[in-house]
């Protein structure tokens, strides 16, 4: 890991040199540490956003995402991991969801959330002299010690710590049959907007829920906002900053913006209702996600700090299509909540004028994991090796600046794909070609050139394929149509064993460096005596022989 971390910044400083011969005030800038803008979406589907055959075409524009791919980088490769929670808390401490025990969040109300113990982007960049910020959603859990406050932000404004649906549970117009004692136990427990700086008070300042209300403060006390507005004060907080980042320009800044939409239900804010041209509430809801992130590039762009900055936007996880219509598009199969392809494979777009070239794309395999490696690498930071309490700690992060710089490629070879529960990934990516172990969520359905998806995400069953993976050739199959494991013309066999040696890989790390305890489970199954007696051999096995993949034998 220090090697990515030392091969990143060399890279850059040899960037560096390059900017020599421009202009003074360029040449301060290029000696300055970047500053660093994180936007990101929520359930955004790949297929959504103009530059991915989305936008116009699809009957929702996207001209202000359009503007930063031609500014950018665009990525065709890029993964994040199959849900919320995971997807948040792969980006935040790079390294996969399962070490931090944060594969799934508990229902408000029964705290928890991500371990003091873990680095975030922000608390490594404190250590590079970032001054940094956070608005939007968290779902990384409500505990004191578990918010952004507590994980390195200097300051969060408007942190939402739920999906959206969460709010709509006390609200009697969406759950009138709901008991009226349970009711009183989401309004007393569910908190709405969070604000307050780090080592101080935690301020709630407003209420959320699912209405078209706009009343932040009501009679001189907290009042309520609909699901309708909450991202206006998203774009609020990070205009707000902004101008108050100009103010200091030698101190480099982290600012991460975390906009609700378009997680369902969408509700578009008043002013962009039917102003999409499909004229869909999720389309509409694409067209202001579109304008309020224009709205804070604008600003960027306003103050001259843009051509120091780093901006990188990209979404949570994959289209949720199983609440369609209320979903977004994606061409590759699977939902949110799966190992498929749909379910993980997501938007992202890098701009950083002077060092990204525009209208670039990258179909290199990276993803939101590598961030945190990236973030450390431009800001001249070395990756800790122990964690926040001293404990030895690994990172699942690959350093993707030499992608974006034009200089390189990044030294990810593979991918791991992990639903909920999983210790082993369900899935595994190898340059193109992808083993698929577990293909929850589509209850098994064939491949084959007649393959039908039901796109059932969390609502289908577990079926794992033991023996005899599926394999799919993601350059030829990105639909994960046609399996070729033991097909006579294409047979790839002989994939298993790379296969097998990435996922020995992976294991092995579990006995140095042990995953934390799960935030919160969902039910998987009974608990038999067989898996009572199983636990310890497990254990023993993993740390004296690691895992073995024998290959199939033929039929």
């Amino acid at each position: 890991m220090k090697r990515r971390i030392i091969y990143g910044i060399g890279t850059l400083a040899a960037s560096t040199v390059l900017w020599c011969t421009a202009p003074p005030v360029q040449a301060q800038e290029a000696q300055r540490k970047p500053n660093i803008l994180l936007i990101v979406s929520d359930d955004t589907g790949y297929g959504d956003l103009g530059p991915y055959g989305g936008g116009e075409g699809r009957g929702m524009p996207t001209p202000s995402i359009d503007k930063l791919a031609d500014e950018g980088m665009t990525f065709f490769s890029f993964y994040a991991q199959p849900s919320c929670t995971p997807g948040r808390a792969a980006m935040q401490t790079g390294r996969i969801p399962n070490r931090s025990g944060m594969t799934t969040v508990a229902f408000q109300g029964q705290g928890g959330g991500l371990p003091a113990a873990e680095w975030t982007l922000a608390s490594v960049l404190k250590r590079g002299g970032y001054h940094t910020y956070f608005t939007g959603k968290w779902h990384l859990g409500e505990a004191d010690y578990a918010l952004p406050n507590a994980q390195g932000y200097d300051e969060m404004k408007y942190a939402g710590l739920y999906h959206l649906n969460a709010y709509t549970y006390a609200d009697p117009t969406w759950f009138p049959d709901m008991d009226p004692a349970l009711r009183a136990m989401f309004q007393k427990v569910t908190k709405g907007a969070l604000s307050g700086k780090a080592g101080g008070p935690v301020t709630e300042d407003f209420k959320v829920n699912g209405q078209y209300v706009d009343t932040p403060v009501i009679d001189g006390k907290e009042g309520v906002v609909g699901v309708p507005f909450f991202d206006s004060y998203v774009e609020k907080a990070a205009i707000e900053f902004l101008d108050e980042a100009a103010k200091t320009p030698d101190e480099p800044f982290f600012i991460n913006v975390n906009f609700m939409k378009v997680h369902q239900p969408n509700m578009p804010a008043p002013e962009f209702e039917h102003k999409s041209l499909s004229k869909s509430k999720y389309a509409d809801s694409i067209v202001e996600l579109d304008t309020r992130i224009g709205r804070i590039m604008d600003k960027l762009r306003e103050t001259g700090m843009d051509r120091n900055t780093l901006v990188f936007y990209t979404t949570d996880n994959g289209a949720w299509q199983d609440v369609y219509p209320d979903a977004g598009y994606t061409p590759f199969r699977g939902t949110k909540g799966t190992l498929r392809e749909g379910g993980n494979r997501v938007p992202a777009i890098a701009v950083w004028p002077g060092k990204i070239k525009p209208r670039t794309k990258s179909h290199d395999l990276v993803g939101g994991l590598d961030l945190m490696a990236t973030f450390a690498a431009v800001g001249g930071v070395p990756l800790p090796d122990k964690d926040r309490e001293d404990k030895p700690i690994i990172f699942d992060s690959y350093d993707m600046s030499p992608i974006l710089l034009g200089t390189g490629k990044s030294e990810r070879k593979s991918w791991f794909y992990f639903t909920e529960n999983e210790l082993s990934p369900g899935a595994i990516r190898f340059n193109n070609y992808k083993f698929a172990f577990n293909i929850r969520g589509d209850d098994g359905a064939s491949t084959g050139g007649l393959a039908v998806d039901s796109n059932l995400g969390w609502k289908g069953a577990e079926k794992y394929v033991a023996t005899v993976p599926q394999v799919f050739d993601l350059w030829q199959d990105p639909q994960e149509r046609y399996d070729i494991f033991m097909n006579n013309f294409t047979e790839r066999t002989w994939m298993g064993v790379v296969m097998g040696e990435e996922m020995k890989k992976i294991m092995a790390t579990y006995v140095q460096y042990p995953p934390r305890k799960p935030q919160s489970l969902t039910y998987n199954g009974p608990l038999t005596l067989s898996d009572y007696e199983r636990f310890q051999w497990i254990r023993d096995s993993l740390a004296k022989e690691g895992v073995s993949l024998p290959m199939p034998t033929g039929n």
